[in-house]
């Protein structure tokens, strides 16, 4: 079968019908978790070995024990509190549900949609809410704001030890009215800022710094999305900036990408090499096994047989020669892992936190009644050579995670990385 042009992750509207026990339609909860289950029932394609059919009977009983007090009064919260248990003992973090919230922010980011925004993106953590990117030209930027200053008060409220989330921030700035913050940065007192929103793409960019080191000038390309269907567009035109730039060596920094669209970051992996990305699913109804297909030559998308014939030439065919080191963190997840895997293939070094696990797969979702969606993993990842893809990335250098280190100006992370970049560069090593 051969792959969708378009997108990876595919958009699904039509649940069908699949009869379960349990409660009648009676409340929002039940219907939300039929429909849920019906999705999951029917399509799932993952690589966890658990009792679906016996999970779904388990936690329908769990939700008709929670909704027999309140009848048709059980809300949708209360289904979704019901369904993230069930689909947690799957094991699989690819295969989730996402509250109406949620699902208008995937779909103004896949989009490309603009709404209010102050420029920044943000974290939760035990500190605070931490900065991990800022648009360039967004009141933010204007406003001084940096990558890994900290927020330890949101409108007079103080966020430390989880008290607010990215959601959250993302809701506040919707309102389209100013956000009182108080800001923390290396080296600083504590300072009050107020920021203002503006009309912004809802997506965020790669951004382009630099580092000197002893070897050379290092292009450091902040990778913060795979979700819009430009995103390989985006990161190519930076990398061409990079070498325009004089750059020696190159860091990608994949740090909190949660993925996005495969053939977005097949696309963007094949500016080091050839890339083939092999996807099989779900036998149809004569009992064969689909099977989609993602290559790219040279940060274009390109056939299978193209692919194979170069790797069995040897040519090297790519964008980037140069020594690169990749950055990673338990938030690199999906189709970011799949970049840093091709990259590793062509000889990056990956260096950080082992990723979030979910490289081996790929999702589809499905519209619920609430207005939110489930996420189903509904492929299974495998390499050219038809070997399956590891489920996560484990670096080459391994650095622990620091966020108090960040908000003191020091990236750990990056320093290593830098390093490994300027030993290649003094060594005369090249990417491969």
């Amino acid at each position: 079968m051969s792959r969708p042009r378009s997108a990876a992750l595919l958009l699904a509207f039509s649940l069908g019908g699949l009869a379960l026990s349990g409660a009648a339609l009676s409340s929002p909860a039940t219907e939300l978790f039929q429909a849920a289950s019906r999705a999951l029932t029917g399509n799932y394609y993952g690589w966890s070995q658990a009792d679906r059919p016996a999970l779904i009977s388990q936690y329908a009983a769990t939700l008709d024990s929670q909704c027999a007090p309140l009848g048709d009064a059980c809300t949708f919260d209360q289904g979704r509190s019901v369904l993230k248990d069930m689909l947690s003992q799957l094991h699989d973090a690819h295969t989730n549900v996402r509250d109406a919230e949620g699902a208008e922010r995937l779909r103004e980011v896949q989009e490309d949609l603009t709404v209010p925004r102050t420029g920044v993106r943000v974290v939760k953590t035990p500190l605070g809410l931490l900065v991990v990117g800022v648009m360039p030209g967004s009141p933010a930027a204007a406003g001084g704001v940096q990558r890994f200053d900290l927020l330890a008060s949101v409108n007079g409220e103080d966020v430390g030890d989880g008290r607010a989330d990215s959601a959250a921030f993302v809701r506040l700035e919707r309102q389209a009215t100013p956000i009182a913050v108080t800001l923390i940065r290396a080296g600083q007192s504590p300072r009050p800022l107020t920021l203002s929103t503006a009309p912004i793409k809802a997506r965020d960019v790669p951004i382009l710094a630099w580092q000197q080191t002893p070897a050379g000038r290092v292009a450091v390309i902040q990778y913060p999305t795979f979700l819009p269907a430009d995103s390989a567009e985006l990161f190519l035109k930076t990398l061409r900036q990079a070498q325009e730039g004089g750059a020696s060596g190159l860091v990608v920094d994949l740090r909190y990408n949660g993925g996005g669209r495969l053939d977005q970051c097949v696309q963007a992996a094949s500016a080091f090499e050839p890339t083939y990305y092999q996807a099989r699913t779900l036998q149809d109804n004569r009992g064969v096994q689909n099977r989609w297909d993602y290559a790219a030559v040279g940060g274009d998308s390109s056939s299978p047989d193209r692919v194979r014939k170069l790797v069995a030439s040897g040519t090297v065919q790519a964008l980037w020669h140069g020594p690169t080191a990749i950055l990673t963190d338990e938030n690199t997840a999906s189709c970011a892992e799949v970049f840093g895997f091709f990259a590793q293939q062509a000889g990056a070094v990956l260096v950080g936190q082992p990723t979030k696990g979910v490289m081996n797969s790929g999702v589809t979702f499905f519209p619920l009644p609430d207005r939110g969606v489930l996420s189903v993993t509904m492929l299974r990842a495998y390499d050219l050579n038809g070997h399956p893809l590891p489920d996560h990335l484990q670096p080459d250098l391994e650095v622990p995670a620091d966020v108090a280190a960040l908000t003191r100006g020091q990236d750990a992370t990056l320093q290593a990385a830098l390093g490994a970049v300027q030993a290649r560069l003094a060594g005369g090593v090249l990417g491969r």
